[in-house]
């Protein structure tokens, strides 16, 4: 059975002296991170620098780092509430601030979004792999030490321990270490509000070397609150959910972009007519599958997110195999998720089973097996920009500097090539906000995550390129059909003077309207009827805060043009604020202001408020008023 201990020091101490000063440290991605005794064993190494500590790691989760006033005014009470207790990770703060000493280095092979660009230690320590090959790094590197966090129960007087929200790496490093391959001591920290999860991840006592467990260890998880999702994102989502195959099996990758589609497959299950109706309004003419999941889908994710258990709440996740009707390999959502998983009926439960990353984002092992089950495969996931002949930047910028990493998508792209009846489809916002917007359908770009011969499907706002096997040239039409009008002739003039599109093409008319006040239009119905909420599964966010959210962004979009930002403030100096936006002021302190710049934000905020609530983007709490 394993050391218990109830002090992470301790933990730490029993490291050092079964396993060495050379220590090699593998971190769960995202959730699963053991806060106490990573802390414990960063802050050993810096006081005894004979110790030579890596840390492997990816997903490292960082409380919100406002980035503005109204912002600090706006998400300030909500991360104290969210992360109030959450123990910050002391290798993130040193990493920030330039000042991990030489005996430690921590190397991630996935950043969350954007968080670490223009961090040189980060950026210069990033490993680039695939998901499914940074256990086989790990065991490069000498992997002698893994840390995570576990849920315990008891079982016939023996606790058994799972390894919850994170299989995906462990399952298959503690596999070699069975067969010969690694040696690593696995070491537990206790949650009490980490679901415990029934399958592969459902360990005995005797697999861990030491568990950390005491109430003075405790801490509440990471519950990154559900964002809202925009009319371009459901754009998106809907747009995919009428590529999906009833009786098929489905992947979906994180964000609001996945919670579209899956709000798009249950409006088009529960309520068919008005899933119709919306997507013809989106894409007039264009054929889409539209019918009801009667056999339904089986879902194989690495991740398993929210908007998997609204799917099968709603009847459509619901085709089994051995048993089960969801594989993921992590989890990761707000606090709702997590209680769900908690509190579901363990014979529902059972449905899902956690496995290793090997299982979910690849085909070998078992084949004949996980080809028999994915059968019309369809993988889901975002990448930020595309080239018009196909190729998709997904993880970093052409400079070298990484955004996010490639974690499984190509594992996903190369599944739907080598399945029957699979496809991969990758979801992108047509433009780029800023000062000056852009196109994210690019001629060209200087770094590529998935290259143009893996070129399959692309899904923007506008509408669906469907390039598998077609040529260069009606490739670039395809993307030219789902671009921005905006950017369509400065795209088609590069290619034809590149000489990839003949010098008399034109795009077609149905597709030279494709603006944002189009998608709004063609949306608004649906938004009315509360086929598509703001938030359509869950939130953390009050309802003050929701109606907060949409005028917010408003007022952020506003700053990157001077003459809407003079605008708003005109409409905020010559009109009063109704009651319900004096309720939003006061969330933010802006019911009594004090100085100039506070009587400029409240003029600015209750403009917003006023014309998000026109907008008719509020939330449905705020909208039955």
């Amino acid at each position: 059975m394993p050391k218990i201990f109830s002090d992470p020091e301790a933990v730490v101490e029993d490291i050092v002296r079964d396993v060495g000063t050379t220590l090699v440290v593998g971190l769960p991605l995202g959730l699963g991170k053991a806060n106490h005794i990573i802390n414990a064993l960063y802050r050993r190494a810096v006081a005894d620098r004979n110790i030579n500590l890596t840390f492997f790691s990816a997903l490292t989760l960082e409380k919100p780092r406002p980035s503005n006033e109204l912002e600090k005014r706006f998400i300030g009470p909500v991360i104290d509430r969210l992360f109030g207790g959450y123990p910050d990770l002391d290798y993130a703060n040193a990493i920030r601030k330039h000042e991990l000493p030489s005996n430690i280095q921590v190397n991630e092979f996935f950043f969350l979004a954007g968080k670490w660009l223009r961090v040189a230690d980060a950026q210069q320590n990033y490993i680039s792999a695939n998901y499914t090959h940074a256990a086989c790094y790990l065991m490069a590197r000498g992997l002698n030490v893994i840390t995570q966090l576990v849920s315990k129960r008891v079982v016939d007087g023996a606790a058994r321990y799972s390894l919850s929200c994170n299989t995906d790496t462990t399952l298959d490093l503690m596999r070699a270490r069975a067969e010969g391959r690694a040696s690593f001591k696995l070491i537990g920290q206790i949650n009490s509000e980490l679901p415990y999860m029934p399958g592969q991840g459902d360990l005995a006592g005797d697999e861990f070397h030491a568990v950390l467990e005491s109430p003075d260890v405790e801490f509440p998880l990471f519950a990154p609150p559900s964002e809202p999702v925009s009319d371009t994102k459901y754009a998106i989502g809907l747009h995919a959910a009428g590529l999906i195959r009833d009786g098929g099996s489905l992947q979906i990758g994180i964000g609001q972009i996945g919670d579209a589609l899956a709000q798009g497959l249950i409006a088009r299950h529960r309520d068919n007519d008005a899933f119709k109706a919306t997507v013809q309004r989106l894409a007039p003419g264009i054929a889409v599958r539209s019918e009801p999941f009667e056999k339904g889908l089986y879902g194989v994710s690495e991740m398993l997110f929210e908007a998997f258990l609204g799917l099968i709440e709603a009847g459509v996740l619901k085709r089994e195999v051995d048993g089960t009707i969801l594989h993921a390999a992590f989890f990761l959502g707000p606090k709702a998720f997590y209680r769900s998983l908690r509190e579901m009926p363990p014979e529902r439960l059972a449905k899902i089973q956690m496995m290793p990353v090997s299982f979910t984002n690849e085909l070998y092992g078992d084949e004949a097996g996980k080809r028999r089950a994915r059968v019309d495969a369809h993988f889901v996931n975002n990448t930020m920009m595309a080239t018009l002949m196909g190729a998709a930047v997904s993880d970093g910028l052409e400079d070298g500097q990484v955004i996010s990493g490639v974690g499984g998508q190509y594992n996903f792209v190369a599944q739907a090539f080598s399945l029957e009846g699979a496809r991969s489809i990758l979801t992108l916002e047509a433009t780029r906000p800023g000062k000056a917007p852009s196109s994210n359908i690019r001629w060209s770009y200087g770094h590529q995550t998935i290259p143009r011969h893996l070129r399959d499907m692309f899904v923007t706002e506008y509408g669906v390129a469907d390039l598998r096997g077609k040529s260069d040239a009606d490739t670039i039409a395809a993307m030219l059909a789902i671009a921005d009008s905006r950017f369509q002739p400065e795209l088609m003039h590069q290619a034809k003077d590149a000489g990839k599109l003949q010098k008399n093409f034109e795009i077609a008319p149905a597709h030279r309207d494709n603006t944002p006040e189009r998608i709004a239009s063609a949306l608004k119905p649906a938004r009315d009827a509360g086929l598509l909420p703001l938030f359509p599964f869950s939130s953390d966010f009050t309802d003050v805060e929701q109606r907060l959210i949409p005028a917010l962004q408003i007022l952020s979009a506003a700053v990157k043009t001077p003459t809407t930002l003079a605008g708003l403030f005109w409409e905020g100096l010559t009109s009063s604020p109704s009651a319900h936006d004096e309720t939003g002021l006061a969330r933010l302190k802006l019911d009594r202001p004090a100085t100039m710049r506070e009587r400029a934000y409240r003029l600015l905020v209750a403009a917003a408020l006023k014309r998000s609530a026109l907008n008719g983007s509020c939330s449905p709490a705020c909208a039955s008023r």
